[in-house]
């Protein structure tokens, strides 16, 4: 079997095509049920955020997977494939295994060594895992990829300075404006960015800042760790009027802001103009706001091509992470050989001797009256019966590992055998 990613990112596609191709958490778990019931795809992982729609998989056939994923992708975003193609980008076995320890290192990010793309793809695994659509291989696989993640964290400075979407968000706000200082800033959105966003301008020296959420709850909570005040859903037009700076990043799918309601909010202090820079996916900001006069409109891909001018300062630091992610690729490899003989052998063995012992004690009554010849005797004849079953496959176990087919068996008997 093949390790494979297929999927679009920040590198292959502009924002209008990966927020079609995003991912909810309430469609998540038909979605991976859906993967792994194609014919091609015996375990699957979907890491989708902001800026990449991945799915990871454990294939048969390379090729097989590539076009049942493909349709996959097709479907989740009513693409056509020949529009979805350009975009798309595929690897499989040890430069899969590769592209997703440099995902988690923080190599593939739009900022380069931002923080959160580690716990993305932790939730994402754990996900799977809950849904038995990450198994064996998978599981090993995305281990794998979180210690290589803590390696780079712990043992380069890959994470100093803006490692975040939240930070690099506010830092590109102060760049453009010369400074947040004495600026009233709204938040849309009390979600894990949004909480990254206002806590990094809680020490920006803004003048205030005020946090909207559907749960008021939620935002009073965030609010009152900046000493900054709450607005409902239906006040915004209110809080957009008195607003130097919008950030927004509630993912709610839907948009928020309409060019109407930012127009008539310009439209009471026409000589302040009003910054808006939406970090969604999908945008909660309708494209057609660029046009309103005295609005400027910000998103992920203008997020993008800032940071990609401050990868400078950490670009000494890449060439030590992808040293890690070498070292940790190859040791992946060697354990996923090691696993398919020796220990996965030794497992198969001691399972079928616990079923043995188990059947034995379970007619223990029934073996009372035997005398110590006999009881020998069924043991021995047990104990035979069972060697003679497994030295075939384990055999082959040990024959085939390190091969395509020793993947696939040593894969097969850990699922059959339920040997995690």
């Amino acid at each position: 079997m093949s390790i494979v990613v297929i999927g679009v990112n920040h590198r292959t596609s502009e924002l209008a095509m990966r927020e079609r191709l995003v991912v909810t958490d309430e469609q998540l778990p038909k979605l991976l049920h859906g993967l792994t019931s194609r014919p091609n795809v015996a375990e699957a992982v979907i890491l989708s955020t902001c800026n990449r729609t991945e799915v990871y998989a454990v294939a048969e056939r390379f090729h097989g997977a590539y076009a049942d994923i493909r349709d996959f992708l097709c479907e989740l975003g009513s693409v056509a494939p020949e529009d979805l193609h350009p975009h798309l980008y595929s690897q499989h076995d040890s430069d899969a295994v590769s592209h997703l320890f440099a995902v988690a290192a923080g190599l593939d990010s739009a900022v380069l060594g931002e923080s959160e793309i580690l716990g993305q793809v932790r939730d994402a695994w754990q996900r799977a895992h809950a849904e038995e659509a990450a198994r064996s291989t998978l599981n090993l696989l995305f281990r794998h990829a979180l210690e290589t993640g803590k390696r780079a964290r712990h043992e380069t400075a890959i994470g100093r300075h803006t490692a975040s979407v939240s930070h690099a968000a506010v830092d590109m706000v102060g760049d453009r404006l010369g400074s947040l200082a004495e600026r009233h800033v709204l938040v849309i959105g009390a979600g894990d960015v949004g909480e990254g966003i206002t806590v990094a301008l809680g020490s920006a020296g803004v003048a205030s800042i005020t946090v909207a959420n559907r749960t008021i709850e939620r935002a009073e909570r965030l609010a009152e760790r900046v000493d900054g005040s709450v607005a409902r859903f239906g006040e915004l037009p209110t809080a957009l009027s008195s607003a130097d700076v919008v950030l927004t990043c509630t993912g709610s799918g839907t948009v928020l802001l309409e060019a109407e309601i930012v127009a008539a909010a310009l439209a009471e202090r026409p000589e302040r103009p009003l910054l808006l820079v939406d970090v969604a996916v999908p945008r909660d900001v309708d494209a057609s706001v660029a046009a309103v006069r005295g609005a400027t409109l910000l998103d992920l891909d203008d997020l993008r091509d800032w940071a990609a001018r401050g990868r400078e300062l950490r670009a000494a630091e890449a060439d030590a992470v992808r040293t890690i992610v070498a070292e940790e690729v190859e040791r992946f490899g060697v354990e996923m050989t090691s696993r398919q003989a020796a220990p996965l052998v030794a497992a198969l063995h001691q399972r079928a001797e616990t079923v043995r012992e188990s059947e034995l004690e379970r007619f223990a009554t029934r073996l009372a009256t035997l005398d110590p010849a006999q009881r020998e005797a069924v043991e021995a004849l047990t104990k035979g019966i069972l060697a003679k079953l497994l030295h075939g496959p384990s055999t082959r176990l040990k024959d085939d590992a390190g091969s395509p087919r020793g993947d696939r068996n040593a894969s097969a008997v850990r699922d059959l055998f339920e040997l995690f």
